[in-house]
């Protein structure tokens, strides 16, 4: 994902702006592995091969979730990994 990216992207479920993002693995100016995070509904949303999945809870794969969280659990901030929606380790 393009670091610009962030400029145009808001939460699907409140519509929040902007989003934080936590990079696990980037190049440059893009995001290869990590998190997009909404401060309003504590919500994350992980970017997989450079692709952001924003998608609202009921059409999230919460296997393909928590095997990010875990892959990712010493490279993204405690927020995410422990206290963030709709699940966390």
């Amino acid at each position: 994902m393009n670091k610009k990216m962030l400029e145009i992207l808001a939460c699907p479920i409140d519509k929040h702006f902007p989003l934080e993002i936590f990079e696990s693995n980037s190049k440059d100016q893009t995001v290869l592995e990590g998190a997009i995070y909404c401060t309003k509904c504590s919500r994350f949303y992980p970017i997989i091969e450079e692709i952001p999945i924003m998608l609202p809870d009921e059409l999230r794969d919460k296997n393909q979730d928590i095997e990010f969280l875990k892959r990712n659990q010493f490279l993204l901030p405690e927020k995410i990994t422990k206290q963030a929606s709709p699940w966390h380790l």
